[in-house]
């Protein structure tokens, strides 16, 4: 991570209040009836409630019994967290303008090219002074018609539904997102400005499952020049390519990242000489991906341990480590053996299957928790399901469907874990992800209900944020490029 109708604690420690006074109540009730002696008294004061007992036919001289004082459960301390930004436009020349919070900017249409025309009508209406320094209305009109050119050249999944319009904004955004060199920002808000390999491998699959192949081996192609010659990836790394922003370090999910979407963008190219050619242009990176995850997973079929999406220090294996190393292994050997490296190819299916035997032996037994030792339901039980996965492993569904129950949050969406900090916030890059997943598991109606709350909880502009507050407000950072992915490979699968 970067930097339920309520949630299930929360409302079991609600609900138990009224039981508790109910039962002082009829308590007292029985005393009063047993011996005619005591009468009750419930006083409400701000969050305390007295219970005070008087004996019947006291004299008002009688001292009082001393109160007995019952603290009233304390509400969740939900987190409070501005939105960033709106979104993101693209100005003449290709410099992208991030969108303030309250911009209310109005598109050209079927872009997210800002109106020069109707922002500047709308300062004069308010009475500002009117900026001329934004693009003239003829360079945005060419900046938009590059724009829908672009989307044409492809598809916009769910088209003709109730979220074409979240699919083109989620498209576009990616595209804004995206460098000329293929560096896949994050987000465009300056600690989320990095490329970091999870988020781009996503972004990879869905700009290649939407038609814009050239444009995710382009991502590939950064990942390429970035990665260590051991074949491991930095956590993150600048947008120019020149290395890591700072001492995060190594994360092993990146690896397996890498080989999963280099597998599944190969697979979106028809023509047989053309994919011939891809496969030979990523052959480095997954040459150098697949020699580190067998060795990763050269002992016992698991990894070390290592910091995950969740981008917290680990001293334990964590299934959002070892899965996706799963998942690169098995799209290494497609790759590898399309691009002729018949040896490797053996080994990089070898080693995915005594992985995938190692990883249902040790997080089996829990459920598929975050840990082979126990603990709670984790959102990487997702990629051991297709699309991550050629087929599901036994019993992980079952844990995947119980998972999202653990870690719903107040407004609906989802949290990374159920281990997660019980701060009432919704990740939409979880909440996408389980729609994607539910999507290809050919289950429409689920899929439907996480894809409305993500429409619902846009920003005003139209980008989806990082995350979704208690109250339902868009928090933090928007556009996130992992969530728009998601949603766009949900969309996708769902047009079957």
């Amino acid at each position: 991570m970067h930097d339920h109708d309520e949630d299930v604690e929360s409302r079991g420690r609600l609900a138990a209040a009224p039981v508790v006074r109910a039962h002082r109540t009829r308590h007292a009730h029985r005393r009063r009836r047993a011996g005619g002696l005591v009468a009750t008294a419930l006083v409400a004061s701000g969050t305390t409630l007295l219970v005070a007992t008087v004996p019947t036919g006291a004299l008002a001289t009688d001292a009082p019994a001393a109160p007995v004082v019952v603290a009233e459960p304390a509400a969740p301390a939900y987190a409070t967290i501005p939105l960033y930004l709106e979104g993101l436009t693209t100005m003449p020349g290709g410099r992208r303008v991030p969108l303030a919070v309250g911009t209310d900017a109005t598109f050209l249409a079927g872009t997210h090219v800002v109106d020069p025309a109707a922002s500047t009508l709308a300062r004069v209406v308010a009475g500002s002074a009117v900026d001329e320094r934004g693009a003239t209305v003829s360079a945005a009109a060419s900046v938009a018609i590059r724009q829908r050119a672009w989307l044409a050249a492809g598809t916009v999944p769910g088209a003709g539904g109730p979220y074409e319009d979240m699919a083109r904004a989620a498209l576009l955004d990616l595209h804004a997102l995206q460098l000329p060199d293929g560096a896949a920002v994050a987000a465009w808000s300056e600690k989320w400005r990095y490329v970091w390999p999870r988020d781009a491998s996503f972004v990879a699959v869905a700009l290649a499952r939407t038609g814009h192949v050239d444009d995710a081996l382009d991502i590939l192609g950064f990942l390429d020049r970035v990665q260590a010659t051991d074949g491991s990836f930095q956590a993150r790394y600048l947008p120019d390519g020149s290395g890591p922003p700072d001492e995060r370090g190594v994360q092993t999910d990146g690896t397996g990242w890498a080989l999963w979407a280099s597998g599944l963008v190969l697979e979106e190219i028809a023509d047989p000489d053309e994919r011939a050619e891809a496969a030979e242009q990523l052959l480095p990176l997954v040459q150098r991906s697949a020699r580190r995850a067998i060795a990763l997973v050269a002992l016992d079929g698991l990894p070390p341990a290592s910091p995950d999406y969740w981008e917290v220090p680990e001293d334990t294996l964590t299934l959002g480590t070892v899965a996706p190393l799963v998942a690169g292994l098995q799209q290494a050997s497609v790759v590898l053996d399309l691009a002729g490296d018949d040896a490797l190819a053996r080994s990089a299916f070898d080693a995915s299957i005594r992985s995938k035997v190692a990883t249902i032996r040790a997080f089996g037994a829990t459920g598929f928790a975050r840990y082979a030792s126990g603990g709670h339901a984790d959102a990487a039980s997702a990629f051991l399901m297709p699309p991550f996965l050629t087929s599901a492993v036994p019993g992980v569904e079952k844990a995947w469907r119980a998972s999202a129950t653990a870690m719903v949050r107040p407004a609906n969406g989802l949290a990374p874990g159920a281990g997660w900090r019980d701060d009432g916030v919704s990740w939409t890059p979880q909440t996408s992800l389980y729609a994607w997943v539910a999507a290809e598991s050919g289950d429409s109606e689920l899929a439907d209900g996480w894809l409305s709350f993500l429409d619902t909880h846009r920003t005003p502009s139209g980008s989806l944020p990082e995350k979704v507050l208690a109250d339902g407000s868009p928090a933090a950072v928007a556009p996130l490029g992992w969530s728009a992915a998601c949603v766009l490979l949900a969309l996708e699968a769902l047009d079957g």
